[in-house]
Protein backbone atom coordinates (compact mmCIF):
# COMPACT_ATOMS: atom_id res chain seq x y z
CA UNK A 1 0.00 0.00 0.00
CA UNK A 2 2.88 2.05 0.81
CA UNK A 3 4.76 1.25 -2.27
CA UNK A 4 1.24 2.07 -4.63
CA UNK A 5 1.05 5.81 -2.42
CA UNK A 6 4.64 6.53 -3.41
CA UNK A 7 4.33 5.68 -6.97
CA UNK A 8 1.32 7.58 -7.21
CA UNK A 9 2.86 11.06 -5.82
CA UNK A 10 5.94 10.31 -7.97
CA UNK A 11 3.49 10.45 -11.36
CA UNK A 12 1.98 13.64 -9.90
CA UNK A 13 5.62 15.20 -9.83
CA UNK A 14 6.64 14.13 -13.14
CA UNK A 15 3.18 15.72 -14.83
CA UNK A 16 3.60 18.64 -12.71
CA UNK A 17 7.16 18.93 -14.40
CA UNK A 18 5.66 18.85 -17.44
CA UNK A 19 2.48 21.10 -17.36
CA UNK A 20 5.63 23.52 -15.79
CA UNK A 21 7.74 22.99 -19.14
CA UNK A 22 5.20 23.42 -21.99
CA UNK A 23 4.42 26.43 -19.90
CA UNK A 24 7.66 27.67 -20.11
CA UNK A 25 7.97 27.04 -24.26
CA UNK A 26 4.84 29.27 -24.85
CA UNK A 27 6.26 32.33 -23.27
CA UNK A 28 6.72 35.15 -25.75
CA UNK A 29 9.46 36.85 -25.90
CA UNK A 30 9.64 40.82 -26.30
CA UNK A 31 9.24 42.24 -28.86
CA UNK A 32 7.80 38.64 -30.74
CA UNK A 33 4.69 39.90 -32.67
CA UNK A 34 1.17 38.66 -32.17
CA UNK A 35 -1.97 38.97 -30.09
CA UNK A 36 -1.33 38.64 -26.19
CA UNK A 37 2.20 40.31 -25.84
CA UNK A 38 0.18 43.13 -22.96
CA UNK A 39 -2.09 41.99 -20.27
CA UNK A 40 -5.69 44.39 -20.40
CA UNK A 41 -4.87 47.64 -19.83
CA UNK A 42 -0.87 47.94 -20.58
CA UNK A 43 0.67 49.87 -22.90
CA UNK A 44 2.88 48.94 -25.80
CA UNK A 45 5.94 51.09 -25.65
CA UNK A 46 7.66 51.55 -29.44
CA UNK A 47 11.69 52.91 -28.87
CA UNK A 48 12.63 55.62 -31.68
CA UNK A 49 16.33 57.31 -32.76
CA UNK A 50 15.85 60.74 -34.36
CA UNK A 51 19.76 62.75 -35.43
CA UNK A 52 19.48 66.75 -35.49
CA UNK A 53 15.91 67.06 -33.79
CA UNK A 54 15.47 70.59 -34.35
CA UNK A 55 15.11 69.99 -38.26
CA UNK A 56 12.13 70.82 -39.76
CA UNK A 57 11.89 66.87 -41.63
CA UNK A 58 13.14 65.43 -37.96
CA UNK A 59 10.36 67.52 -36.55
CA UNK A 60 7.79 65.78 -39.09
CA UNK A 61 9.12 62.54 -38.05
CA UNK A 62 8.70 63.43 -34.50
CA UNK A 63 5.21 64.81 -35.05
CA UNK A 64 4.06 62.28 -36.92
CA UNK A 65 4.70 59.28 -34.79
CA UNK A 66 3.35 61.25 -31.88
CA UNK A 67 0.68 61.78 -33.15
CA UNK A 68 -0.48 58.63 -34.60
CA UNK A 69 0.85 57.19 -30.38
CA UNK A 70 -2.03 59.28 -29.11
CA UNK A 71 -4.32 58.08 -31.22
CA UNK A 72 -3.59 54.18 -30.94
CA UNK A 73 -3.00 54.43 -27.27
CA UNK A 74 0.65 53.72 -27.47
CA UNK A 75 3.71 55.22 -26.41
CA UNK A 76 6.63 56.30 -28.54
CA UNK A 77 10.01 57.11 -26.48
CA UNK A 78 12.37 58.83 -28.67
CA UNK A 79 15.75 59.47 -28.20
CA UNK A 80 18.42 62.06 -29.94
CA UNK A 81 21.42 59.44 -31.62
CA UNK A 82 22.90 62.92 -32.53
CA UNK A 83 24.24 61.38 -36.25
CA UNK A 84 27.17 58.87 -33.98
CA UNK A 85 27.12 55.73 -34.64
CA UNK A 86 28.35 54.69 -31.17
CA UNK A 87 25.60 56.57 -29.66
CA UNK A 88 22.72 55.43 -31.78
CA UNK A 89 24.10 51.33 -30.71
CA UNK A 90 24.02 52.47 -26.79
CA UNK A 91 20.48 53.54 -27.37
CA UNK A 92 19.27 50.72 -28.58
CA UNK A 93 20.99 48.74 -26.18
CA UNK A 94 18.82 50.55 -23.85
CA UNK A 95 15.74 50.11 -25.50
CA UNK A 96 16.51 46.13 -25.53
CA UNK A 97 16.96 46.14 -21.57
CA UNK A 98 13.74 48.13 -21.98
CA UNK A 99 11.98 45.38 -23.44
CA UNK A 100 10.19 47.85 -25.88
CA UNK A 101 7.46 46.70 -28.03
CA UNK A 102 9.18 48.15 -31.72
CA UNK A 103 11.59 50.25 -32.58
CA UNK A 104 12.16 52.79 -35.12
CA UNK A 105 15.32 53.92 -36.84
CA UNK A 106 14.93 57.65 -37.84
CA UNK A 107 18.28 59.19 -37.96
CA UNK A 108 21.59 58.16 -39.01
CA UNK A 109 24.88 58.80 -41.31
CA UNK A 110 26.50 55.61 -41.23
CA UNK A 111 24.57 53.08 -42.23
CA UNK A 112 26.64 49.61 -42.31
CA UNK A 113 28.20 51.06 -38.53
CA UNK A 114 25.20 50.69 -36.54
CA UNK A 115 24.21 47.05 -38.18
CA UNK A 116 25.44 45.27 -34.98
CA UNK A 117 22.64 47.12 -32.87
CA UNK A 118 19.62 46.17 -35.35
CA UNK A 119 21.44 42.44 -35.47
CA UNK A 120 21.14 42.75 -31.58
CA UNK A 121 17.21 43.89 -31.95
CA UNK A 122 16.72 41.23 -34.37
CA UNK A 123 17.90 38.66 -31.52
CA UNK A 124 15.60 40.52 -29.45
CA UNK A 125 12.77 39.79 -31.31
CA UNK A 126 12.11 43.65 -31.28
CA UNK A 127 10.43 44.16 -35.04
CA UNK A 128 12.27 47.55 -36.73
CA UNK A 129 10.95 50.45 -38.94
CA UNK A 130 13.23 52.52 -41.09
CA UNK A 131 12.59 55.89 -42.03
CA UNK A 132 14.40 57.94 -44.33
CA UNK A 133 17.52 55.78 -44.61
CA UNK A 134 17.87 51.65 -43.99
CA UNK A 135 20.57 50.17 -42.28
CA UNK A 136 22.59 48.35 -44.25
CA UNK A 137 22.43 44.86 -43.09
CA UNK A 138 20.48 42.82 -40.24
CA UNK A 139 16.50 42.46 -40.73
CA UNK A 140 14.78 45.52 -41.05
CA UNK A 141 10.73 44.58 -40.93
CA UNK A 142 9.68 47.70 -43.12
CA UNK A 143 11.70 50.58 -44.67
CA UNK A 144 9.51 53.17 -45.37
CA UNK A 145 10.76 56.16 -47.48
CA UNK A 146 10.40 57.86 -50.47
CA UNK A 147 12.95 56.51 -53.63
CA UNK A 148 15.60 58.35 -53.09
CA UNK A 149 17.58 57.37 -57.08
CA UNK A 150 14.05 57.72 -58.68
CA UNK A 151 13.06 61.45 -56.62
CA UNK A 152 16.72 62.81 -57.33
CA UNK A 153 15.92 61.50 -60.95
CA UNK A 154 12.98 63.43 -61.34
CA UNK A 155 14.27 66.64 -59.76
CA UNK A 156 17.51 66.36 -62.28
CA UNK A 157 15.24 66.24 -65.10
CA UNK A 158 13.39 69.43 -64.17
CA UNK A 159 17.04 70.46 -63.73
CA UNK A 160 17.95 69.77 -67.30
CA UNK A 161 14.81 71.26 -68.88
CA UNK A 162 15.95 74.28 -66.46
CA UNK A 163 18.76 74.51 -68.48
CA UNK A 164 17.69 74.41 -71.77
CA UNK A 165 14.67 77.42 -70.72
CA UNK A 166 17.71 79.56 -70.18
CA UNK A 167 19.36 78.71 -73.25
CA UNK A 168 16.88 78.53 -76.17
CA UNK A 169 16.06 74.92 -75.71
CA UNK A 170 19.20 73.81 -75.98
CA UNK A 171 22.02 72.83 -73.13
CA UNK A 172 25.35 74.37 -74.06
CA UNK A 173 28.95 73.21 -73.14
CA UNK A 174 29.71 74.24 -69.28
CA UNK A 175 29.56 73.51 -65.11
CA UNK A 176 27.04 72.55 -63.31
CA UNK A 177 27.40 72.06 -59.21
CA UNK A 178 26.31 69.13 -57.45
CA UNK A 179 26.13 70.20 -53.81
CA UNK A 180 26.02 66.87 -52.17
CA UNK A 181 25.63 65.51 -48.51
CA UNK A 182 27.76 63.64 -46.35
CA UNK A 183 29.37 61.69 -48.84
CA UNK A 184 29.46 58.31 -46.52
CA UNK A 185 26.09 58.38 -46.32
CA UNK A 186 24.04 55.95 -48.20
CA UNK A 187 21.18 58.62 -49.48
CA UNK A 188 24.25 60.60 -50.93
CA UNK A 189 25.03 58.00 -52.56
CA UNK A 190 21.72 57.05 -53.84
CA UNK A 191 20.96 60.86 -54.84
CA UNK A 192 24.40 61.14 -57.18
CA UNK A 193 22.98 57.97 -58.67
CA UNK A 194 19.94 59.56 -59.58
CA UNK A 195 21.06 62.60 -61.00
CA UNK A 196 23.79 61.59 -62.69
CA UNK A 197 21.51 59.00 -64.75
CA UNK A 198 20.19 62.53 -66.18
CA UNK A 199 23.07 64.43 -66.21
CA UNK A 200 25.39 62.07 -67.99
CA UNK A 201 22.78 61.97 -71.39
CA UNK A 202 24.85 65.58 -71.89
CA UNK A 203 28.84 64.96 -72.14
CA UNK A 204 28.76 68.46 -73.01
CA UNK A 205 28.38 68.89 -69.11
CA UNK A 206 30.92 69.04 -66.57
CA UNK A 207 29.97 67.90 -63.14
CA UNK A 208 31.87 69.44 -60.24
CA UNK A 209 31.25 68.08 -56.55
CA UNK A 210 31.35 70.17 -53.43
CA UNK A 211 29.86 68.47 -49.96
CA UNK A 212 27.50 70.20 -48.38
CA UNK A 213 26.94 67.34 -45.54
CA UNK A 214 23.68 67.65 -44.74
CA UNK A 215 24.25 71.72 -43.39
CA UNK A 216 24.12 75.54 -44.43
CA UNK A 217 27.44 76.24 -43.56
CA UNK A 218 29.64 73.54 -45.98
CA UNK A 219 27.03 74.24 -48.43
CA UNK A 220 27.37 78.22 -48.56
CA UNK A 221 31.53 77.87 -48.45
CA UNK A 222 31.37 74.74 -51.12
CA UNK A 223 28.87 76.63 -53.42
CA UNK A 224 30.87 80.28 -52.85
CA UNK A 225 34.41 78.41 -53.64
CA UNK A 226 33.07 76.56 -57.10
CA UNK A 227 31.62 79.68 -58.04
CA UNK A 228 34.60 81.42 -57.75
CA UNK A 229 36.76 78.89 -59.56
CA UNK A 230 34.51 78.40 -62.59
CA UNK A 231 32.69 81.41 -62.86
CA UNK A 232 30.42 82.21 -65.64
CA UNK A 233 30.69 78.74 -67.06
CA UNK A 234 28.36 77.59 -64.32
CA UNK A 235 25.54 76.80 -66.11
CA UNK A 236 23.13 75.27 -63.14
CA UNK A 237 23.32 73.93 -59.12
CA UNK A 238 21.75 71.30 -58.26
CA UNK A 239 21.55 70.94 -53.99
CA UNK A 240 20.53 67.25 -52.65
CA UNK A 241 18.45 68.21 -50.33
CA UNK A 242 17.77 72.18 -50.21
CA UNK A 243 15.30 71.77 -46.96
CA UNK A 244 18.92 71.75 -45.06
CA UNK A 245 21.41 73.11 -47.62
CA UNK A 246 19.19 75.38 -50.23
CA UNK A 247 19.49 78.73 -47.81
CA UNK A 248 23.54 78.14 -47.58
CA UNK A 249 23.53 77.98 -51.24
CA UNK A 250 21.26 80.72 -52.06
CA UNK A 251 23.58 82.38 -49.84
CA UNK A 252 26.11 81.72 -51.00
CA UNK A 253 24.85 82.33 -54.96
CA UNK A 254 23.62 86.03 -53.48
CA UNK A 255 26.82 87.48 -52.02
CA UNK A 256 28.48 86.90 -54.98
CA UNK A 257 26.41 89.58 -56.18
CA UNK A 258 24.58 86.50 -58.29
CA UNK A 259 21.05 85.58 -59.07
CA UNK A 260 19.61 82.36 -57.65
CA UNK A 261 16.54 81.99 -60.01
CA UNK A 262 19.78 81.64 -62.87
CA UNK A 263 20.90 78.69 -61.73
CA UNK A 264 17.47 76.61 -61.41
CA UNK A 265 18.45 75.38 -58.11
CA UNK A 266 16.57 71.64 -57.94
CA UNK A 267 16.83 68.61 -55.44
CA UNK A 268 14.81 66.64 -53.15
CA UNK A 269 13.25 67.10 -49.41
CA UNK A 270 11.69 70.28 -49.10
CA UNK A 271 11.05 71.25 -46.25
CA UNK A 272 9.54 74.86 -45.17
CA UNK A 273 12.98 76.16 -46.26
CA UNK A 274 12.82 74.93 -49.58
CA UNK A 275 9.08 75.50 -49.64
CA UNK A 276 9.90 79.33 -48.75
CA UNK A 277 12.69 79.92 -51.41
CA UNK A 278 10.37 78.27 -53.91
CA UNK A 279 8.13 81.00 -53.20
CA UNK A 280 10.45 83.20 -53.67
CA UNK A 281 11.65 82.27 -56.69
CA UNK A 282 14.77 81.30 -55.66
CA UNK A 283 14.65 77.61 -56.27
CA UNK A 284 12.97 75.89 -59.55
CA UNK A 285 11.71 72.90 -57.45
CA UNK A 286 12.37 70.38 -55.02
CA UNK A 287 10.46 66.55 -55.06
CA UNK A 288 8.70 66.56 -51.32
CA UNK A 289 9.14 63.92 -49.16
CA UNK A 290 6.60 62.69 -47.24
CA UNK A 291 8.23 62.67 -43.90
CA UNK A 292 5.17 63.22 -41.86
CA UNK A 293 3.67 60.66 -43.56
CA UNK A 294 6.16 57.97 -43.15
CA UNK A 295 6.29 58.26 -39.09
CA UNK A 296 2.31 57.75 -39.26
CA UNK A 297 2.85 54.82 -41.14
CA UNK A 298 5.56 53.25 -38.94
CA UNK A 299 4.09 53.64 -35.68
CA UNK A 300 0.30 51.78 -37.22
CA UNK A 301 2.78 49.17 -38.69
CA UNK A 302 4.36 48.13 -35.62
CA UNK A 303 0.76 48.87 -33.73
CA UNK A 304 -0.15 46.03 -36.41
CA UNK A 305 2.57 43.69 -36.07
CA UNK A 306 2.05 43.69 -32.23
CA UNK A 307 -2.04 43.02 -32.27
CA UNK A 308 -1.22 40.03 -35.10
CA UNK A 309 -2.08 42.25 -38.23
CA UNK A 310 -0.72 41.97 -41.09
CA UNK A 311 1.80 44.82 -43.08
CA UNK A 312 3.00 45.62 -46.22
CA UNK A 313 5.17 42.72 -48.31
CA UNK A 314 6.88 42.87 -51.07
CA UNK A 315 4.78 42.55 -54.21
CA UNK A 316 2.14 44.41 -52.42
CA UNK A 317 0.59 48.14 -53.35
CA UNK A 318 -0.37 50.06 -50.72
CA UNK A 319 -3.43 53.06 -51.55
CA UNK A 320 -4.87 55.78 -49.82
CA UNK A 321 -7.18 58.36 -50.26
CA UNK A 322 -5.90 61.50 -50.39
CA UNK A 323 -2.30 60.55 -49.46
CA UNK A 324 -0.01 62.23 -52.17
CA UNK A 325 2.38 59.19 -51.07
CA UNK A 326 -0.18 57.32 -52.59
CA UNK A 327 -0.02 54.81 -54.28
CA UNK A 328 3.54 52.94 -53.12
CA UNK A 329 4.81 49.61 -54.19
CA UNK A 330 6.43 47.04 -51.96
CA UNK A 331 9.59 45.78 -52.83
CA UNK A 332 12.72 44.23 -51.81
CA UNK A 333 14.95 45.97 -49.43
CA UNK A 334 18.00 46.33 -51.27
CA UNK A 335 20.11 47.41 -48.34
CA UNK A 336 19.36 45.06 -45.24
CA UNK A 337 19.58 41.46 -45.49
CA UNK A 338 16.13 40.62 -45.16
CA UNK A 339 12.85 43.28 -45.29
CA UNK A 340 10.76 44.84 -47.21
CA UNK A 341 10.97 48.28 -48.99
CA UNK A 342 7.59 50.81 -48.66
CA UNK A 343 8.69 52.84 -51.97
CA UNK A 344 5.59 55.94 -50.87
CA UNK A 345 5.47 58.71 -53.75
CA UNK A 346 7.22 62.17 -53.58
CA UNK A 347 5.34 65.04 -55.44
CA UNK A 348 7.63 67.52 -57.69
CA UNK A 349 6.61 71.33 -56.10
CA UNK A 350 5.88 73.70 -57.72
CA UNK A 351 5.01 71.34 -60.82
CA UNK A 352 3.21 68.53 -59.97
CA UNK A 353 1.37 70.01 -56.43
CA UNK A 354 1.42 73.54 -55.36
CA UNK A 355 2.52 75.22 -52.70
CA UNK A 356 -0.05 75.76 -51.04
CA UNK A 357 -1.64 72.10 -51.40
CA UNK A 358 -2.53 71.52 -47.58
CA UNK A 359 -1.69 67.74 -47.92
CA UNK A 360 2.17 68.88 -47.68
CA UNK A 361 3.46 68.23 -44.57
CA UNK A 362 5.31 71.33 -44.83
CA UNK A 363 1.82 73.16 -44.92
CA UNK A 364 -0.12 70.80 -42.18
CA UNK A 365 2.91 72.34 -39.48
CA UNK A 366 3.27 75.90 -40.47
CA UNK A 367 2.72 76.58 -36.91
CA UNK A 368 5.95 75.25 -35.69
CA UNK A 369 8.02 77.42 -37.73
CA UNK A 370 5.65 80.54 -38.30
CA UNK A 371 6.59 83.26 -35.87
Amino acid sequence: MRLKWLKGLLLMFIIAALVAGCGGQTEQKSGESGTGDKAAGEQYVFGMIVKEPTAPFIQAFINGAEQKAEELGVKVEIKDGQADSLKIMELMDNFIVQKVDGFIMAGAVDLKAIVPGVKKLNEAGIPIIALDTSPEGGKVDLFISFDIEESSKKAAESFVQGIKDRNNGEVPKGVVIEITGSLEDMFTQSCTKGFSSVVSQYPQLTVVQGEGKWNNDDSHQRTSDLLTRYGKEVLGIYVHTPDIMGPGVVTAIEAAGLKPADYGITGICMGPEGLELIKEGKIRAIVGQPALDSAELAVQYLYDLKTGKDIPKVGDIVEQENALWSPAKVIENPWADEGAFMVLQGPLVPIEVETDNPLLWENKLSHLWKQ
